[in-house]
């Protein structure tokens, strides 16, 4: 009886880590499919010190609903983190993974709190808000 109960455990615990590969390699071909040019990264690799400031303020907005904020801060997390979902090793979508991750969160944050809110607290040039419009499909 102790036998079987180990066993259907390992064989969960496969099952999961298999389910968890899977999931990944069907992410890593869905950013390979859909990545951006390399414009739009190089775009995004320079706005990143303006991005990263401008996350940090935007999280910090009291005014900003909760949940904006908590998905801001756990950017900032993913951001800083060395773990990546995809590794920077991979050839093109290595280092779009986090430009991908970053617009989809701005884009999220545009839908429930606004461009306004990003515009006002944009930290670099018109330039690079343009672009970051661009970037994330926001009004501009």
């Amino acid at each position: 009886m102790n036998r079987v109960h180990v066993d259907n455990w390992v064989l969960a615990l496969v099952g999961a880590i298999c389910g968890l590969v899977i999931l990944w390699l069907i992410l890593v071909v869905i950013m390979w499919v859909a990545r951006p040019d390399q414009l739009r990264v190089r775009d995004t690799m320079r706005l990143l010190p303006d991005l990263i400031r401008l996350l940090r303020r935007l999280a910090a907005d009291d005014t900003l609903p909760r949940g904006v904020r908590v998905r801001l801060w756990l950017l900032l997390a993913y951001l800083v983190s060395p773990i990546d979902l995809v590794p920077d090793f991979i050839p093109v979508i290595g280092y779009a993974d986090d430009a991908i991750v970053v617009a989809l969160v701005l884009r999220s944050t545009v839908r429930r709190a606004g461009a306004a809110a990003v515009t006002r607290h944009w930290p670099g040039t018109p330039e690079g808000l343009a672009t970051l419009q661009h970037l994330t499909r926001m009004p501009s």
